[in-house]
């Protein structure tokens, strides 16, 4: 923006839903609501919407189902899907990481790393069926998380 007059963006209020790709939707589906207890609010056979916690939502796809547009009486869906492990973090509350570590291990989840950041948050790394690497995290991981 060099040499051009920046215009300041309108403000973001954070980040609405993640999504992942699967092959099995039913399958990915349960593992996170019976390991994180992320209740369903959509559930269809290419996609099921579930509750990341406040103004928060995982989508979950069924992988090539999302390829073409689709059109609704609303408006439309732009054509989207992805490949290959994804990452993703939820936030969970200071002082819980040993629960967590816990929980997983009573569920048969492997963790496949940990991490305490200079700002004082710590992460539980693990990876859902698909291979997903799913992060649990307290504040203090970033600046903005506190």
């Amino acid at each position: 923006m060099v040499g051009e007059r920046a215009l300041a963006a309108p403000p973001i209020s954070g980040v609405l839903e993640t999504a992942i790709y699967v092959d099995d939707v039913e399958r990915a589906a349960a593992f996170y609501q019976s390991v994180l207890g992320l209740p369903a609010m959509i559930v269809d056979p290419r996609l099921v919407a579930l509750n990341a916690g406040p103004a928060s939502v995982l989508l979950i796809f069924k992988r090539g189902a999302t390829q073409d547009d689709i059109h609704l009486p609303g408006g439309t869906i732009p054509a989207h899907d992805g490949s290959g492990p994804l990452h993703f973090a939820l936030a969970i509350p200071s002082g819980s990481i040993d629960e967590w570590r816990a929980h997983l291990k009573a569920r048969g989840v492997a963790l496949t790393a940990e991490m305490s950041w200079p700002q004082g948050g710590e992460s539980l790394y693990f990876n859902d069926p698909d291979g997903h690497v799913v992060e649990l995290a307290t504040p203090g991981v970033w600046s903005n998380y506190s």
